[in-house]
């Protein structure tokens, strides 16, 4: 696995349960400012079955990016970890947002 790789996975494995981030935000804190898009690459790439929190990822917008069935999924594990997404799909990231240490 390449360092891109190794850095992204280790910044959402920290992301803790009902937080999320952003893409961009994700490839700052790995040492990669302005590879929003090459994180969401790699996250789409991830196996079905990862251990790795890739849900908690959201666009800079507050929403989630996927379509279809993998955006369900992905409404469904952020609602199981009590993140309150609204009618238009948002999720406020003031309230919901990681903040790390």
């Amino acid at each position: 696995m390449d360092q891109f790789l190794q850095q992204i996975m280790l910044v959402i494995s920290q992301i803790p349960q009902g937080k999320v981030t952003t893409y961009g935000e994700v490839a700052r804190m790995a040492g990669y400012p302005g590879y929003a898009r090459h994180v969401g690459k790699a996250l789409s790439k991830m196996p079905r079955d990862s251990k790795l929190p890739w849900f908690r990822v959201i666009n800079s917008q507050g929403k989630i990016s996927l379509k279809g069935e993998a955006a369900s999924r992905q409404r469904k594990l952020l609602e199981q970890e009590e993140v309150n997404i609204s009618e238009n799909g948002r999720i406020r990231l003031k309230q919901y947002r990681w903040h790390p240490e």
